[in-house]
């Protein structure tokens, strides 16, 4: 664990060194001018602050599904377009999708936000379980409404600073829909549209504050539907074929698969359809499973063994088999160049501190959770280098096309998991808005050094190249794959 503040190191001003020779600034004059341009981007960052967890609340409060995330993504498009930047929507045919960008020429540098929710997980920003009444049971239990939020803040304050004349190329936020399990980075990158980018940068809300090139898990998602015969389940069984047999001995084969995968593999599922009424032979089944594991080519592979026991299901109950193929994300390629500007700019701005008000909340809260963090923890910053988290991320398929990089801030209750109402409840009260803020801030300082710093892209694009070792990006997505945008409707129970 590394503490909140630190005084910038040598490694950490190498590269900005290397520009001021080549410049023939005097050293002290250009450090001093690139972080008043800092400060500049910061106080930007802090001047929209309010209107910024406005923004964030609204998106909190529409939580809406993955592809269909209209109201929030114009939301996004709307504040970046009342902010001067050029709003271009629908991109890589993705209704939800846009990019938003100002300034010309290059570096051309890259924010990546969200703003999908998660079924089941509606909530009130209460400490205890509350649905609210007024939504649909989606939320934000991934924090993706401040994710979004900061980085666009983020981008619009390097904005004003090329305005001003202070950083010169193009910053571009990308407005990036579905990240929970509708993959919709790997249709962005697929389209070209990070290929002029220097480098692209990320964040993510967490329960704890975190830098460093941590990677994570590649991951296959599909959809298995059987089709059978209905019929009465006691007066005439002899005449019926379950749909909801084929699934469920699809799921007990995946469950004895999982005992011979490599170390680091997880495979899981839910049943999303399985029949009405034990009465009635289901004639439509559906079970969503994920694949997973640190590499891409062995989630192939996993995937390849999976889709074998949905046809035994199917063979053994003689039904009809459909596979929805819902794609697949690669692992994060790790960035160190990148990465060690982001966490040296967490560290210095790390500032979170609460009040008794969120003190009292989070006792409250923890009375829910399995195990207690310390409040003071939330005054470190975590590096997680060479560490593979057990999440997935579209943002790995972005990180095999140009260097990337990203952090984590503090934005629930510490020893609160991602995907629960605890982190849903986090989010809509203060402690969200806090994490939200350092995030931004971070950000904006972090793009900052990028723009001033030429040496430093070049050494991240020739890191990517040297983790590549001569491979080129391979998606995990099948040829001509479109968007799966309907992949959050709820199957009928005919199927369709």
């Amino acid at each position: 664990m590394l503490q909140g503040s630190v005084d910038r190191s040598f490694a950490g001003c190498l590269t900005l060194q290397v520009l001021i020779l080549l410049s023939g600034l005097p050293q002290d004059h250009a450090i001093a001018q690139s972080e008043q341009t800092v400060n500049h981007a910061i106080d930007s960052v802090t001047s929209r602050r309010e209107n910024s967890w406005q923004l964030a609340q609204k998106i909190w409060t529409a939580a809406e599904p993955g592809y269909q995330e209209e109201t929030s993504a114009r939301l996004l498009a709307d504040a970046a377009e009342a902010a001067g930047m050029r709003v271009t929507f629908g991109v890589a045919e993705i209704p939800t999708a846009f990019t938003a960008e100002f300034g010309s020429g290059e570096p051309v540098i890259g924010v990546m936000g969200e703003y999908d929710a998660l079924p089941g997980l509606s909530q009130q920003a209460v400490p205890e379980p509350l649905m609210r009444e007024d939504t649909h049971n989606w939320g934000h239990g991934c924090g993706h409404h401040l994710f979004g939020t900061a980085s666009l803040s983020a981008a619009i304050a390097i904005a004003e600073q090329i305005r001003e004349g202070r950083l010169s190329g193009t910053i571009r936020y990308y407005g990036c829909p579905a990240e929970e399990g509708g993959s919709a980075k790997v249709f962005l990158a697929r389209a070209g549209l990070f290929s002029d980018c220097a480098a692209v940068l990320h964040w993510h809300p967490s329960s704890m504050n975190t830098a460093g090139d941590r990677s994570s898990l590649a991951r296959i998602a599909v959809k298995f539907q059987f089709r059978g015969k209905m019929s009465h389940a006691a007066g005439a069984p002899e005449l019926g074929r379950s749909s909801l047999d084929a699934v469920e001995l699809t799921a007990h084969a995946s469950e004895l698969l999982r005992e011979h995968t490599p170390e680091g593999s997880r495979i899981h599922h839910v049943i999303t359809a399985g029949g009405l009424a034990p009465n009635v032979v289901p004639a439509f089944s559906e079970i969503y499973f994920y694949v997973r594991h640190p590499d891409g080519e062995i989630v192939r592979s996993l995937y390849s063994r999976l889709e074998k026991c949905a046809e035994a299901g199917a063979l053994a109950t003689e039904t009809e088999l459909t596979i929805r193929y819902e794609g697949g994300i690669r692992e994060i390629l790790p960035n160190r160049t990148l990465s060690e500007v982001l966490r040296r700019r967490l560290m210095e701005l790390n500032d979170l501190k609460y009040d008794e008000e969120e003190i009292q909340f989070a006792a409250r809260l923890r009375q829910h959770l399995d195990f207690e963090v310390p409040l003071t923890e939330l005054g470190r910053v975590e590096d997680v280098a060479g560490v593979v988290g057990m999440g997935s991320t579209d943002v790995g398929d972005v990180s095999w096309v140009v260097p990337v990089s990203g952090f984590t801030t503090a934005c629930w209750v510490p020893g609160t998991p991602a995907h629960s109402w605890q982190a849903v409840a986090a989010g809509g009260m203060t402690i969200g808005e806090k994490g939200m803020h350092l995030a931004a801030r971070t950000l904006a300082a972090g793009l900052v050094d990028l723009f001033t710093s030429p040496q430093t892209l070049r050494e991240a694009k020739q890191e990517m190249q040297s983790r590549l070792g001569g491979n080129s990006w391979k998606s995990l997505m099948q040829p001509g794959q479109q968007p799966p945008l309907d992949y959050r409707k709820a199957p009928t129970p005919g199927g369709e």
